[in-house]
């Protein structure tokens, strides 16, 4: 692929990049803290980009560790498959990891609902804090004022398709190449391009479990300008003439199909071994391990939003950022805010934890990848991120209601009827 030596130097960069930077500033007089000493703290980390690489971590961690020698913090890294089982086992078995890496539909919506994050208010009035934008801000912080996420990262998901199969099936005229966008019709024609060339599969709606979500509800929201909860975030709006003209469209639409037995997992890999034609679950992070990982991926992969009948489309927007569990311990939970204002608050740790995940910071700290061409690709995708509804009451419940919805869909069940009082009494 054209991008590969681009996409080995990024990784290479957030692996190795050095720890220049990473002492922490000297605190004033008014901001004294008491370090904790001979602390063992673990945390927990869901890939994020590079965040689910032991050795881009273990760079980050040296410099926190070489700071503060008498903090040592152990990692564990999970799946988006298992990782939320290993998280609720954890808690019900008393032994939670003092810290988590994750976004605000787990970290606020989740387990902050459930009481089992400390609030880190604290950590908000602090530092660089007040320069991190309004929208982040507010993802990251509960109905009840608490804020139980620091956000370290940001993207928009967007999907992409196999750019060299839309050339030979002359699909290529149905989307902006410069503006990575295309509209519903561009859509219908594109597939329907598709299937009269002889590709069989142009795009899975897989819905096994929860797992890449964002994709799917981005799809249907889009294609008619619909939303999957009102803009105060109090109730989910799914039932609505938008979504279900969307997804009557998506169901009728001969080359797209609904795959209950099918995970994000597995349509990213039909994806990457050319089975199908687009995949609705993509990221530039995810181009970056893919590329670099897996042997399958030969075509010219391009990276495109969701399609609209709308001026621009909404995409889903993800944030990540670290929490902490409350383990009863004041020392331990000391100990946690310390990573993590050194991993925040100092330009070197920051960037490093930043470069890592592959994705953009929460704040305006000038160009990090300057001459990078998949990064400056994927950044046209910035300004058309949608709301952050995955706080809304309820969500836990409404992401199962999701793919079990589709799932229905799928087999059979009138789309008028799956919608209805959704998210119960899925």
């Amino acid at each position: 692929m054209k991008k590969t030596a681009a996409l080995l130097c990024l990784l290479l960069l957030a692996a190795l990049l050095p720890s220049c930077g990473d002492k922490t500033p000297a605190a004033g007089p008014d901001d004294v803290r008491d370090v904790p000493q001979d602390v063992e703290l673990t945390l927990w980390t869901f890939p994020v980009g590079n965040w689910g690489n032991p050795t881009a971590v273990s760079n980050i961690l040296a410099g926190f560790h070489k700071e503060y020698p008498d903090i040592h913090v152990s990692v564990e890294y999970l799946s988006y498959d298992s990782g939320d089982e290993a998280i609720s086992q954890a808690v019900a078995g008393g032994r939670a990891p003092d810290m988590v890496l994750e976004g605000p539909e787990r970290l606020v919506a989740n387990w902050g609902e459930k009481g089992w994050m400390v609030d880190l208010s604290d950590l908000w009035e602090s530092g660089q804090a007040g320069e991190i934008y309004a929208n982040i801000r507010n993802a990251c912080r509960h109905r009840n004022g608490a804020y139980y996420e620091f956000p370290i990262c940001m993207s928009a998901h967007c999907m992409a398709i196999n750019y060299d199969l839309f050339r030979e099936a002359d699909a290529l005229r149905y989307i902006d190449e410069e503006s990575h966008t295309w509209t519903t019709e561009g859509f219908i024609n594109a597939v329907n391009a598709l299937t009269a060339y002889g590709q069989e599969s142009a795009g899975i709606l897989y819905c096994k479990n929860q797992s890449g979500d964002q994709g799917t509800r981005a799809l249907v929201t889009n294609l008619y300008g619909g939303a999957f909860t009102d803009s105060g975030h109090t109730r989910f709006t799914v039932d609505s003439e938008e979504n279900r003209r969307a997804l009557q469209l998506l169901y009728d639409l001969e080359g797209v199909t609904f795959e209950p037995d099918l995970s994000s997992t597995d349509a990213i890999d039909r994806f990457c071994k050319k089975e199908t034609a687009m995949c609705f679950c993509w990221n530039a992070s995810l181009e970056v391990q893919q590329t670099i990982n897996n042997p399958d991926l030969d075509f010219e992969v391009f990276p495109i939003a969701f399609p609209t009948d709308q001026d621009v489309p909404e995409l889903q927007g993800g944030i990540w950022g670290l929490g902490i569990f409350d383990s009863g311990s004041e020392e331990r939970i000391e100990a946690a805010k310390t990573f993590i204002r050194y991993i925040t608050e100092n330009s070197g740790p920051y960037t490093k934890a930043v470069l890592a995940s592959s994705y953009w910071p929460v704040r305006d700290i000038g160009s990090i990848y300057e001459n990078d061409m998949l990064m400056t690709e994927y950044s046209v995708f910035m300004p058309y991120m949608g709301d952050y509804y995955q706080i809304t009451p309820g969500w836990t419940e409404a992401r199962t209601a999701w793919w079990q919805l589709l799932g229905k869909i799928g087999a059979g069940t009138d789309v008028a009827e799956a919608v209805k009082d959704f998210p119960a009494p899925y």
